[in-house]
């Protein structure tokens, strides 16, 4: 499915509703974000926009920032096998090359998957769009030594990651960096 990037100036025109129906999945299923901040149009440009977004979710208590991370998927996980990622994750992952996994890295996905949720309370979260299987298998072992807080503070680095590279699909950014 091919987006249509809107100028700026559309963006600002947009009402709640509308915004909503296109933003509202810029921060896995958590539309909640789009409307908190619609209100503060004018955005400047995309990354103002992003820093708005960004603002709302640092402001959260931990338990909101935790919602948020436990509102993403499993990579490569059981939600990717039946086929009901969202269109976002489902490009996400296979730009990643998660749907080409062997049946070894599957079940060792599958394992260290289990095992972060258990450890953290909520799923392993990676911008796969930056990243090919290989960093990810290897990002997950690594972030498994980490303390809650730490995985915490470094799984809302990564959903603003993978809600900025969204949002430049959403919004046209010439002159935009493509990368925070």
């Amino acid at each position: 499915m091919e987006v249509k990037a809107r100028h700026i100036s559309e963006v600002n025109r947009m009402d709640y509703e509308e915004f909503i129906e296109v933003f509202g999945n810029v921060i896995e299923h958590c539309s909640l974000c789009a409307a908190a901040v619609w209100r503060y149009r004018p955005f400047r440009d995309v990354k103002h926009l992003h820093e708005e977004i960004g603002r709302f979710i640092d402001d959260l208590p931990e338990a909101g920032r935790e919602a948020i991370l436990r509102s993403h998927p499993d990579l490569a996980g059981r939600l990717a096998g039946l086929g009901k990622l969202t269109s976002e994750s489902t490009r996400e992952q296979k730009a990643a090359g998660l749907d080409g996994l062997t049946q070894e890295e599957r079940t060792q996905m599958a394992t260290m998957n289990n095992q972060y949720r258990e450890q953290f309370g909520f799923p392993f979260v990676i911008c796969a769009r930056e990243n090919k299987k290989e960093a990810i298998l290897q990002g997950l072992a690594t972030r498994l030594k980490n303390s809650p807080q730490a995985e915490l503070a470094k799984g809302i680095i990564e959903v603003k990651k993978i809600c900025y590279l969204r949002l430049l699909d959403l919004v046209e950014h010439e002159g935009v960096e493509s990368r925070l």
